[in-house]
Formats: C-alpha cells, sequence, structure tokens
C-alpha cells in the first residue's frame, strides 16, 4: 500500500501541531488522502521539515473525529466515510443552528446582517468549480451566524463532529448545488433580516437536510469511499 506524501506549508509563526492536524484534516476532507492510504508519521514529519511529536499528536486527534484509524504494527490508515457519522452529524448541526438562527432573528442584529449579505454576495463570485474556496465561506457563514447569536462555543461543539460531513459535502458540490446552498443562505439571512423566527429556522432545517439528498447518491456513485456500516 502506497504511502501518501503531504505537501510542505507549515509557518514559522504559529505552534507546529494545530498546522499539521489542520493540513493534514483538509486534505483528508479533500479526497486527496483517499481511504484505504497510509499515513507514516516519520514521513510526513520529514515532508514537513517538523518532529515527530507534533505529527504523533495531530495522528490523535484525526483518530478522535474518526478521519484515520491508528493500527498498531501495522499504521495509520485513512478511514472511509462512515454515513453514520455523517447523518449523526447533520442532526447535531440542525439542532444547534435551528436554535442560533431564531436567537438572531428575535435580535435582528444589522451589523451581523450586513455581514452574511457581504459574504453571500463573496460566495456569488466564487468560479463554481472552486469547492474549496465555496466551503470555505461556506463555513465562514455558519461560523458567523453562531457567533452573531453569542454561541461561538457551540460551533466548537459542531466543529468536532462533522468532520465526516464535510467529506460528504466537499464530493456533492457542483454548478447546481453552489447555487441551491446560497440561495438558501439568502432565504435564512432575509428570515433574520424580517425577524422571521419560525421562517428562519425553517429555512436552516431545509439547507441543512440538503446532504439528505446528495448523500445516497454519492454513496453509490463513490461506493468504495464509505462505510455504511
Amino acid at each position: 500500500m502506497q504511502i501518501a506524501e503531504v505537501p510542505a506549508g507549515i509557518s514559522l509563526g504559529e505552534t507546529v501541531g494545530p498546522q499539521v492536524y489542520r493540513l493534514l484534516r483538509r486534505r483528508i476532507i479533500q479526497a486527496e488522502l483517499l481511504p484505504g492510504e497510509r499515513l507514516s508519521e516519520s514521513e510526513v514529519a520529514k515532508s514537513l521539515s517538523v518532529s515527530r511529536q507534533p505529527v504523533r499528536e495531530a495522528f490523535i486527534k484525526l483518530s478522535e473525529e474518526g478521519l484515520v484509524q491508528v493500527l498498531p504494527q501495522r499504521g495509520t490508515f485513512v478511514t472511509k466515510i462512515s454515513v453514520a457519522a455523517v447523518m449523526d452529524a447533520r442532526f447535531v448541526r440542525e439542532a444547534i443552528e435551528a436554535d442560533v438562527v431564531r436567537l438572531i432573528a428575535e435580535s435582528g442584529e444589522p451589523g451581523a446582517i450586513d455581514e452574511l449579505r457581504k459574504q453571500i454576495t463573496e460566495q456569488k463570485k466564487v468560479p463554481h468549480n472552486d469547492r474549496a474556496a465555496f466551503l470555505r465561506l461556506d463555513e465562514l457563514f455558519h461560523h458567523t451566524l453562531a457567533a452573531s447569536a453569542g454561541k461561538s462555543y457551540a460551533w466548537n461543539v459542531i466543529e468536532g463532529v462533522k468532520a465526516q460531513m464535510d467529506r460528504v459535502r466537499f464530493l456533492s458540490v457542483d454548478d447546481m448545488h453552489v447555487t441551491r446552498l446560497i440561495d438558501q443562505h439568502e432565504r435564512i439571512v432575509e428570515a433574520i433580516a424580517t425577524n422571521d423566527q419560525a421562517g428562519a429556522e425553517q429555512a436552516m432545517r431545509l439547507h441543512l437536510r440538503e446532504i439528505l439528498n446528495s448523500l445516497p447518491e454519492i454513496a453509490s456513485s463513490r461506493a468504495e469511499l464509505f462505510d455504511r456500516g
């Protein structure tokens, strides 16, 4: 089995461990590192010009998220996408974010609404074939909602469970899907702007259930990437 290579990209101005973790996590989520690929602690450390300790720490954190499996005497391997974990993450996100948008709609903060509208404008500028750029802006949109409601800790909870969901979302992004997601973002913001708490909640629930439409098709067309157990 081939050992996956990881490109350099470590900044000297930041703690090394979190950078290694984010780099590997991003490459797994964006399907650059595929299920079954072996990650060698020594090879990753060498390619990034870092010691093995931060790599070991990154592997542990990735393992906790279910993105890699550490097998004693064999190595560390990228896991398949867990359908069960995707469904659990979607459930948690909907439960939290539906309440988040109700809170913002109740308060109707103009600053938050302006910022969210600016972000939607930026989303529309992203080429539809640039999945990574769109998903970064999508992530910012949802993070901004949580922060505007004073629920940054709730967003941290979401981040801790949504890794498998993010893998599916990356695979599902195409021209039609991006357009639909942006339209849904606009409905959420317009409901917030008119203090329509029920409408904002409904729009968010619909938005986060989008993955229920794309998951079966992706799991069928890319069956080798999925663990249906």
